[in-house]
């Protein structure tokens, strides 16, 4: 089969024929690819390859797949051959959505949503870790004032400023570049501003006043988690979504009250079921507002299995607006 590998030891990404992938446990299935998403966690394996199992094969990446079952394993009970599905695999494991099969634990997959392959695909990574993060840990849906999201305009940002709107939050803080300031207000933004606005902090606190922001998204790392930190109210809370939280970043947290959560939708692949339902009910709630269109896709591009290298290769620059799709069928 056609498939895109990672060269560790050139840091490049490739085209590559290789045989079929094979059923490594009893739980997985076989996928036949039809759409894949790219994310920044694809781009970046490099800073994260060591924890892949078996190091000595080639590794293939893309965790966000929609496809069709076409082999399944002796302990799959609840799915059947012919099953469309759509999932957020394991960057553990080596045969991921970058080819035309795909292996994956069964007990992660969710039933494909009525919507097309490459709009279903753009969802799990970036959709179901907003999901997770705007309702699971801040609880957007408890009359929530205001959120403020760094990395608005990504494929994460895209789907928690829909969320927001979705939950009803009055005030939407969209920080991105100002480029991207148009699309944010489409999904809902009621506030933009530039990452890179030396008065950001004095901005973010005209816009919500002296009681500060009640929670922040950081979606894009470096000094995102601060710059956020900085504009909490009292009893603010914040979600984490790249780096591991930096306490010399939260001035006076204790003080303040300050709730500081880390979230990693993939690492429910490592926790057993209630792992394994951290993911799937994510998944599941995010493909019903898709299907019923209360959530789009972001701005999607487009492209072929053969692409998906030079497009790993811009992500990494971290300036892309939306999200890659590589249609594989």
């Amino acid at each position: 089969m056609k498939a895109i590998i990672y060269q560790p030891d050139n840091d490049i990404f490739c085209a590559f024929d290789m045989a079929t992938p094979q059923l490594e446990s009893p739980y997985d299935v076989l996928i036949e690819v039809d759409a894949v998403g790219l994310n920044p966690v694809d781009a970046k394996v490099n800073y994260w390859f060591g924890i892949v199992a078996d190091g000595t094969r080639e590794f293939v990446g893309g965790l966000d797949v929609s496809g069709t079952i076409v082999a399944k394993g002796k302990e799959v009970h609840q799915w059947q051959l012919g099953d469309r599905v759509l999932y957020h695999g394991n960057m553990r494991r080596r045969q991921g959505g970058f080819a035309q099969l795909a292996v994956q634990d069964s007990r992660t997959l969710t039933p494909h949503p009525e919507v097309n392959a490459c709009e279903a695909a753009a969802s799990p990574c970036a959709g179901w870790t907003a999901y997770r993060a705007i309702n699971d840990k801040l609880h957007m849906a408890s009359h929530k004032q205001s959120v403020a999201i760094y990395g608005a305009s990504g494929g994460v940002g895209s789907y928690a400023v829909q969320l927001c709107r979705y939950f009803n939050v009055p005030q939407v803080i969209a920080i991105c570049s100002e480029r991207n300031f148009d699309y944010v207000r489409s999904l809902g933004a009621t506030h933009c501003f530039d990452y890179r606005d030396e008065k950001l902090l004095e901005k973010l606190a005209m816009a919500v006043g002296s009681d500060g922001i009640d929670c922040a998204l950081d979606c894009f790392g470096q000094k995102g988690q601060g710059v956020l930190s900085a504009s909490l109210g009292f009893d603010g809370q914040l979600v984490e979504l790249v780096n591991t939280i930096d306490s010399a970043q939260h001035e006076r947290a204790f003080e303040r009250g300050l709730t500081l959560h880390q979230l990693s939708l993939g690492s429910g692949h490592v926790y057993g079921d209630r792992g394994f339902r951290s993911i799937v009910n994510a998944g599941m709630t995010m493909n019903l507002l898709m299907e019923q269109q209360k959530i789009q896709a972001p701005k999607l591009t487009v492209i072929e299995l053969a692409d998906i290298p030079d497009a790993l290769t811009e992500i990494r620059l971290g300036h892309t607006c939306g999200k890659y799709v590589a249609a594989i069928q």
